[in-house]
């Protein structure tokens, strides 16, 4: 799904505003940084971080609690979600849960909440089962697109390489979403034929895998991120994209439990 940017001029500014407020204090307490990001904690004492490097943080961290509150709704509302064999139901499941652990690896960085919490979505998002994975798919390609910005960007290896890592999960969160395509039942529209990404073309959704290479969208600051992403985060701009403004979706933040520790976020060095 393409999402239009030409009048979202002031309210993508407004986002950015309150993005760039939530990485303002991210350098207070360094002792969080050793502890638990000691990248940070390094480029601390050599001058940094960058503002850049803030500037990513706090805006991964904004992305994640949406894509939480994403898969949390059609986990919970979503009709078609009970009607997806059980493995396609597990993938949903561990995806929130990976999410979650981005978001709360990301908030130990920034010290602070994400400053958004409410999230609006286009009609019919949690209730038509193509709109579902239309949108899905849609964030998964911005949420790839952002970890790319954070690779080319990041001041330095280890946050690169973790920016990598993460942008990984997201790229398998974005196939297997297209994997639902065809299990989707018959009662729900399904199976499903072709979904639309961010890049506004419909795809075949066999095979699902269909990139040889990640997407970088062209961009190479965070602010396109953002750009991408203001239509979820503020209510005006939700409108002027006609996205659905009668009903905001909270983040309810969580302790995550991913399927396997191995897979967890040890260290830098894996």
């Amino acid at each position: 799904m393409s999402i239009k940017q030409e009048e979202l001029g002031t309210d993508r500014r407004q986002v950015l505003g309150r993005t760039a407020a939530a990485g303002a204090g991210a350098l207070v307490g360094g002792s969080a940084f050793g502890a638990l990001v000691p990248s940070f904690a390094a480029a601390k004492k050599s001058g940094g971080p960058t503002k850049g490097d803030v500037a990513i943080v706090s805006a991964a961290e904004i992305a994640e609690a949406l894509a939480v509150t994403t898969y949390t709704n059609i986990i919970d509302n979503a009709p078609f979600f009970k009607r997806l064999p059980s493995d396609d139901q597990g993938y949903l499941q561990a995806a929130r849960q990976e999410e979650m652990s981005h978001y709360a690896l990301e908030k130990s960085v920034t010290g602070k909440p994400s400053p958004f919490t409410t999230f609006y979505y286009p009609p019919k998002m949690f209730a038509d089962a193509q709109t579902t994975l239309d949108i899905l798919v849609t964030l998964e390609d911005a949420f790839i697109a952002a970890y790319l910005v954070g690779v080319r960007n990041f001041s330095t290896p280890a946050l690169r390489v973790t920016a990598a890592r993460i942008m990984g999960i997201e790229s398998d969160h974005r196939t297997l979403a297209r994997v639902l395509a065809g299990d989707v039942s018959r009662k729900d529209g399904g199976p499903i034929t072709k979904i639309t990404g961010i890049q506004g073309k419909a795809e075949r959704a066999d095979p699902p895998n269909n990139n040889g290479y990640e997407r970088t969208l062209g961009w190479t600051s965070i602010t396109s991120a953002v750009t991408a992403l203001t239509p979820f985060l503020d209510k005006t701009a939700a409108g002027k994209a006609g996205f659905d403004t009668t009903k905001g979706y909270t983040f309810k933040p969580f302790t995550p439990h991913l399927a396997e520790s191995l897979g967890a976020f040890h260290s830098f060095a894996g």
